[in-house]
């Protein structure tokens, strides 16, 4: 669907109360709009803060996996990029940061996967608040919310800075890195900025709280702030509007936001297609949505999960690079 075919559906949706589900990809160009029982007909189902098409363990035909034991018994063996080929990238997004071109980019390439888990395996098992299957294309079991809007609040949850909990005084060194300090305030700047082009006072009512994540290999902290702004009267007439207004999300792009996207196409291995795009659902009342990260596609026959971190003038080569691989998990447990 076109962009303003997508926006135009929206808004009628929205005015007349419709739930339906959104979905679009990095760049806005290729999206769905699709009630619940179009969703389900087209093999696409979701969970998306407690609501959707989709019960928690019932799988898309009804078949449970609970009690199969398949969490406990599966290979999951990432078969990540040559470090060679990511420092290719990085020097590329160097050179840009050092002549002031951007000063935050996300950088992110694909990892093979190993596994007998089907994407619906994956979609059945993984534990997050933001779940999708679309058909046999890919899944996404993601804990970044994008915007959720109640009651004409907007609210925003930017995550930018991970580490692994096992590390001794993980949460600390967490908050004293000056590297993940400068990424995650100039996202939240970013955030706050967008907002505003669509909202008033726009606050950041949680700076820089830590949440846990667990996985099948390790668990993460991860660093998160809360945004949020008032909507005008009648948001729902023109909420088409203010989604695409806001994409890319910028947890996903940098900052300067355009010329940080351009720099993204010359340094990355492929298009991200629907990879870092967004998903959302309007209940009738409120609308949710997420970040399409913790990703896995397929593609040509073979599963590939896609990840990435934020890279600034501050950033080590050896260290994002393994903070890429780190991403590679299923959130289990």
């Amino acid at each position: 669907m076109r962009k303003d075919d997508a926006i135009g559906k929206i808004n009628e949706y929205a005015v007349n109360k419709v739930p339906f589900l959104f979905v679009t990809d990095f760049e806005g160009l290729h999206t769905v709009v699709l009630t619940e029982s179009e969703a389900r007909a087209n093999k696409i189902f979701f969970r998306i803060g407690g609501e959707g098409n989709f019960s928690s363990w019932a799988g898309p035909d009804g078949n449970f996996m609970r009690g199969t034991g398949l969490s406990r018994k599966f290979s999951f063996i990432p078969r990540p990029i040559e470090f060679e080929t990511y420092q290719h990238a990085f020097e590329k997004i160097s050179w840009h940061l050092k002549r002031g071109d951007t000063y935050l980019i996300n950088l992110t390439f694909p990892t093979e996967l190993q596994t007998e888990l089907s994407l619906r395996n994956i979609f059945e098992l993984s534990h997050a608040p933001y779940k999708l299957l679309f058909g046999d294309h890919f899944t996404v079991f993601s804990p970044e919310p994008f915007i959720r809007i109640n009651d004409g609040i907007i609210r925003s949850n930017p995550m930018k800075g991970t580490i692994d909990a096992s590390i001794p005084d993980a949460e600390s060194r967490l908050l004293s890195d000056k590297k993940e300090f400068f990424e995650h305030n100039t996202i939240v700047d970013l955030i706050r900025n967008d907002l505003s082009m669509i909202a008033t006072s726009v606050t950041v009512d949680r700076f820089r709280y830590i949440e846990k994540i667990g996985t099948n290999r390790k668990d993460l902290l991860q660093m998160s702030s809360e945004i949020s702004g008032k909507l005008p009267a009648g948001y729902l007439e023109h909420l088409g509007e203010d989604i695409f207004t806001l994409l890319p999300a910028g947890s996903i792009s940098g900052a300067p936001k355009e010329k940080t996207v351009q720099i993204i196409k010359e340094a990355e291995a492929d298009e991200r297609g629907f990879y870092t795009g967004i998903f959302g659902y309007f209940n009738g009342r409120d609308f949710s949505s997420a970040v399409m990260i913790r990703f896995i596609e397929k593609a040509d026959g073979r599963l590939r999960f896609r990840s990435g971190g934020g890279i600034t003038a501050l950033s080590d080569c050896e260290s994002e690079y393994q903070e890429l691989i780190a991403k590679v998990y299923v959130p289990l447990v």
